[in-house]
């Protein structure tokens, strides 16, 4: 079915990829983003219609929209200024509810595998919270606004493990570690990760994380962790990237700058959930997905 879409955050990482690819689909595709944290070159190739809209502050759109896929918000868990980070993303949802109640319109919306924390792995959508940031906070409250409406209307949250892809370079020091860790190496120069390696991360390829925002409109309302359920170390994550780039570079080992009670030393989803009753398993291998993403950046970077 061809649906009236609203990307917000549609200029950023995972909205310019979301966005470009349900255009391609047939789908008719407005993006909203007010560009603090964006970039236009993501959209080079967007043939649809672009507003200039803080989401948080108003509600500017006419349009009658089938599905808002609500992806802006201040995405860095580092933000220096916690208030607001807080109020951009909470009230932000709380208008794209309102716009959402308006058109009657279905919402998929971001959330995040942050609140977990440093809690048990897997990590279950029904665990206990550990919230380690603002950032963190503002995606429960998220998580908990949308709740109550789970048996009133289409609402779909998606908690993002550790996304990585194309379009992500204008995000600068948040974006990815395979990013960073891309342009250290093509250089020669060795990979600097924290001591000793044995931090895990669930990585998953944007293209990946694209398939599951389509596949929240078929699936049934609640929170979903969208990951690939495979944990990879720091150590692990830099012997690959040596397999792709054809190096030998031993890591650079340095002290982690943050304070512990604030990082996130493990994340590992548990995808049972996602599986029956979102309808998705990733389908690209973090191998395989470095390569395809590294082919990409050698042509756009």
């Amino acid at each position: 079915m061809v649906t009236r879409s609203l990307v917000t955050g549609g200029a950023g990482f995972i909205g310019s990829n979301l966005a470009l690819e349900l255009e391609k689909l047939g789908h008719h595709v407005v993006i909203a983003d007010n560009f603090h944290s964006a970039d236009k070159k993501n959209l080079k190739d967007f043939q649809g219609r672009l507003i200039s809209w803080d989401v948080s502050e108003s509600i500017e759109v006419q349009e009658r929209f089938d599905v808002i896929f609500h992806q802006a918000a201040i995405t860095d868990p580092r933000h220096p200024d916690d208030e607001e980070t807080l109020k951009k993303n909470v009230e932000g949802f709380k208008r794209i509810i309102k716009l959402a109640e308006r058109d009657g319109a279905k919402i998929v919306y971001a959330s995040t595998a942050g609140l977990y924390g440093n809690g048990p792995v897997p990590m279950r959508e029904a665990q206990k919270k550990d919230l380690l940031t603002v950032y963190g906070k503002s995606k429960l409250q998220m998580d908990e606004m949308a709740e109550p409406l789970f048996s009133q209307r289409h609402i779909v949250g998606l908690r993002y493990f550790n996304v990585f892809g194309p379009r992500e370079a204008h995000k600068g020091r948040p974006a990815s570690m395979i990013y960073h860790l891309y342009h250290q190496m093509k250089l020669g120069n060795r990979p600097r990760i924290f001591n000793w390696g044995e931090q895990v991360r669930d990585f998953i390829y944007v293209k990946d994380v694209v398939t599951a925002n389509l596949k929240a409109l078929e699936a049934p309302s609640g929170v979903y962790n969208v990951a690939t359920g495979v944990g990879t170390s720091f150590n692990e994550l830099i012997k690959i990237l040596n397999e792709v780039l054809g190096t030998q570079l031993d890591p650079d080992y340095f002290p982690m700058p943050y304070d512990p009670k604030t990082y996130q030393s493990n994340t590992q989803g548990d995808t049972t959930l996602a599986e029956t009753k979102l309808g998705f398993k990733s389908q690209w291998g973090l191998k395989e997905a470095i390569q395809d993403y590294f082919k990409w950046l050698q042509i756009n970077d």
